[in-house]
């Protein structure tokens, strides 16, 4: 028998703030925190705003200046989140056996602002100058292996890098550890930071960004017909997962359960959704039948909703093929529409609200959704939170090269 997993602690680095509680209230009080590129010049850009985290400072959370120096941007952002969710969780690992705790946080890229500066470096400076910290602060294992060696954990410690499934695909299998009994306690879920030349002209190359730079407030708009792609954001979530009985034993206080877990793969195209929504629509079977529930109990979907038109259409259509009559029930919203899209962060942003949706009994609004698009007829919880008994909640995260993944997060 597996056994059970719950969550017990969540930090958040987003554009709309570094903390849980003022995160969650500015998403139910329909606050964007969508605005104009700082980090660099971008004037000349078809693309320049963003979902920025424009106060991070990484040495706000115990870490010294000189440390600080030697991490990407996106390692700086799991390292912080991190901290928050383990003070969150009430963790103390002194005394512990800490070979039985593990880290498994994952990115979709990488050090990628580190990757762009080091070629410049060594195109204009030459190669004697690269810096020998380049590749600890580039790899996308660089998130775990700080927060492991920060917090000495000696059990599980590993990453996991899926686009943008990464998130929820890192909790998920970070969950797996601590069923099988590889781990008491997993810190767990994604980072991301390529708001940086490299990341906005590559994605803007693709045709993937949103162009409303009169209105960057208003750029995400998922499901809405006059959507024009998604907006970049940065940050991470992390979520502290205990087996069950480790946490009543510590006395911990338990947010909900994580009881389901799903993931596929499309094997259809490297960007594109398959149109029929199949590989997600599995991936949400999938965890109903890991946490032995039907469709009709699930209330809320935190929608993985970039605000893309074929991404989108292609999400409703996966929910109508897994949820059939009960999709026109259920409360769907994209939280995206207020940080933009933090690509291997998303996940691990999205489950937190996702739990909390499950805790508080309260959805989260899908903002900037005026005019829904054909085929775009759910009860998308459009411009104000509602209030609502919320016993199952599910969480979508769907990436580039066909990934699907899916949490399904139940109340304790």
């Amino acid at each position: 028998m597996k056994r059970r997993v719950v969550i017990t602690g969540m930090g958040a680095i987003t554009s709309l703030g570094e903390r849980v509680e003022s995160v969650w209230q500015a998403i139910l009080e329909g606050r964007s925190g969508i605005g104009p590129i700082t980090r660099f010049d971008c004037s000349t850009y078809s693309t320049r705003f963003g979902g920025e985290c424009t106060s991070f400072d990484v040495t706000k959370f115990g870490m010294d200046g000189r440390e600080a120096k030697r991490l990407d941007r996106f390692a700086a952002f799991a390292y912080a989140a991190s901290t928050l969710a383990v003070a969150d969780a009430g963790l103390d690992f002194a005394g512990r056996d800490t070979t039985r705790y593990g880290v498994l946080i994952g990115t979709g890229i990488g050090g990628l602002e580190t990757i762009e500066e080091t070629c410049e470096i060594m195109l204009n400076r030459g190669h004697s100058r690269v810096s020998p910290f380049t590749v600890p602060k580039m790899m996308a294992n660089a998130a775990s292996g700080n927060v492991s060696i920060k917090f000495g954990l000696r059990g599980p410690s590993t990453s996991v890098a899926t686009a943008c499934a990464t998130g929820a695909n890192a909790i998920g299998d970070a969950a797996r550890f601590i069923q099988h009994g590889y781990a008491d306690m997993m810190i767990a879920g994604g980072s991301e930071a390529t708001i940086c030349r490299l990341g906005v002209s590559s994605f803007a190359a693709a045709r993937a960004l949103s162009t409303r730079n009169d209105e960057p407030t208003k750029a995400s708009r998922p499901w809405d017909k006059n959507r024009d792609g998604f907006v970049m954001g940065e940050g991470a979530g992390i979520l502290i997962l205990e087996e069950l009985e480790h946490a009543k034993k510590r006395g911990a206080k338990i947010y909900a359960e994580l009881a389901g877990y799903g993931m596929t793969a499309d094997a259809h195209h490297i960007t594109a959704p398959i149109d029929d929504g199949s590989g997600a629509s599995r991936a949400m079977d999938l965890a109903l039948a890991d946490a032995g529930l039907a469709p009709d109990a699930i209330q809320y979907v935190n929608a993985h909703g970039t605000s893309t038109q074929l991404g989108d259409v292609a999400e409703v259509r996966a929910l109508k093929r897994t949820f059939g009559e009960h999709a026109k029930k259920l409360m769907v919203s994209s939280t995206k529409s207020h940080i933009g899209h933090l690509l291997g962060a998303s996940g691990g942003v999205e489950a937190i609200f996702a739990t909390l949706a499950v805790a508080k009994g309260v959805v989260p609004p899908t903002i900037n959704l005026d005019e829904p698009d054909e085929g775009c007829d759910l009860d998308f919880v459009p411009h104000t939170a509602r209030e609502a008994r919320v016993d199952v909640a599910i969480s979508n995260s769907f990436g580039f090269g066909g990934h699907n993944a899916c949490l399904l997060v139940r109340k304790f």
